[in-house]
């Protein structure tokens, strides 16, 4: 969430420091619940170091969760709810900050606009660490590589269907992130 220079310049110290903790905090934690909802439903392997991290700091919360929120087929229902909640907290907690007043409805509808731009950087980060190791070359033994793969086999999938190698150069990855920018705009518009 980008609050603009002119909130910020207005902000006091305490202010400042305030909106910050509160939105690396906030966005770290989302961050993680929504990698893990992602790479369930992508089907990754959660006995890879990076996925039990994952699970370890997660699950104190979602578990609880999924006896009252039970998923739906292939999506981990409780992680959605768990993940709107706490972007809808962080998005009223930078308004508070930031102006002194929280408007609920506009509050939520920011939330979803927040929500879906986060896991649109998630799949860019994820094609950019993906082209990075594969340009670094043996990605053997290092426990991100299967994982980023298992992440964004599903939206690569069907680019490569259409999008040809040239040579030795696997264009999908560029094309995915191009539409994902694209994607990104729009929803930044619409919300």
């Amino acid at each position: 969430m980008n609050f603009g220079m002119t909130a910020i310049i207005g902000m006091s110290l305490g202010g400042q420091i305030a909106t910050f903790l509160i939105e690396t905090i906030f966005s770290l934690y989302i961050a993680a619940v929504l990698i893990r909802l992602l790479l369930g439903y992508a089907g990754a392997s959660f006995h890879n170091p990076l996925s039990q991290f994952l699970v370890k700091i997660t699950n104190p919360v979602l578990v609880p969760m999924r006896r009252f929120i039970p998923s739906v087929g292939a999506i981990d229902t409780a992680a959605v709810v768990l993940a709107f909640v706490l972007t809808l907290i962080k998005v009223s907690l930078l308004l508070l900050v930031t102006s002194g007043s929280i408007h609920f409805p506009a509050s939520i509808i920011y939330a979803i606009g927040e929500l879906l731009k986060s896991i649109i950087w998630i799949y860019i980060f994820a094609l950019i660490i993906q082209a990075v190791t594969s340009w670094i070359g043996s990605t053997q033994g290092n426990p991100v590589s299967p994982l980023v793969n298992s992440l964004t086999n599903p939206i690569l999938r069907p680019i490569r269907r259409v999008v040809p190698i040239i040579g030795m150069m696997d264009l999908s990855p560029l094309v995915a992130i191009i539409g994902l920018n694209i994607l990104l705009m729009i929803v930044d518009n619409l919300f």
